[in-house]
Order: C-alpha cells, then structure tokens, then sequence
C-alpha cells in the first residue's frame, strides 16, 4: 500500500474516533430561514442513544423539526426533543430542524443533550478566550451579516 494513501486513511478516520454531535452547516446569512442537521457519530461509551435535547441560544426562533420514523418529537420554543430510536453507537444519524436566524451576525452555539441506555453526553462547552477547544463541545453556527439587498422571508 502506498504510504501517502495510509496517511490519507489515517487521517479522514481520525475526527471518527473523537466523533461530536456538530451542525452539518457551518454558517448561514443573519435573518433568514435555515435548515439545521445535527449529526449525531456515536452513542454514550458504547450505549445506544434514544433521546436527543437541542437548545436553540437566544435569538433563534420558530424551530419546527423534521420528523424521524421510530423516533417521537416534543418541544417549546427554546427546546426541541426527539425520543426513541435507538441510535446503536456503531452508527450515526442526522437530526434536523428549520429555524429562523437572528438578524444580528456572530457565533450562536446550540446546547445539545444526548441519553443513551446507560449514561448521557452533554455537548453545551463554548470555547474561552483563549480559544482552546472544550472536552464537550456545544455545536456552533457562525451567522453571517446579510448581503445587502438579500429577501428575509
């Protein structure tokens, strides 16, 4: 095998093993509708998952979820939960949900909380200034002052 294909397997597998849940969206335009997909790569040391809690940080508002077969949906207007599965931990999943963005542009972390069958994983940490990357990281959206002239419908 050549070693400079090794390398490049040994590196596409490595964010694998340290898997977080993150948002597939890394950033959007403030004041518009946008779709978030939660993606959630492992369960809680092995034990399958069957609940998943996003907290939406101020200013984000009017989430509506999208529904998942095998899984129940709840929430309020801070809050969205999906209950059931489970998500075995050798698998992964995406959760998603429409949400309305702030019109003020800057960095918006979502807490989530994950409950597997034996133990939970709370992925709430935001980064201190000195920027080094917390143990559990909440997953961010990076949210773009909006061009101008651009529709907020």
């Amino acid at each position: 095998m050549n070693i400079r294909i090794l390398f490049a397997c040994v590196a596409l597998a490595a964010p694998l093993a340290h898997a977080h849940v993150t948002l597939e969206q890394t950033s959007a335009s403030a004041g518009t509708y946008q779709k978030l997909t939660f993606r959630v790569g492992h369960g809680c040391k092995g034990s399958p998952t069957h609940t998943l809690s996003v907290t939406l940080p101020a200013g984000v508002e009017g989430a509506k979820p999208m529904p998942k077969a095998g899984w129940t949906l709840s929430g309020t207007a801070k809050q969205l939960t999906w209950k059931g599965g489970p998500l075995a931990d050798a698998h992964f999943d995406e959760f998603a949900m429409q949400v309305k963005l702030p019109a003020t542009a800057g960095k918006y972390y979502f807490k989530v909380s994950q409950l597997c069958d034996e133990g939970r994983l709370d992925w709430d940490a935001i980064p201190d200034a000195s920027g080094a990357r917390p143990a559990s990281p909440a997953p961010v959206l990076d949210i773009l002052p909006a061009a101008a002239g651009a529709p907020h419908h």
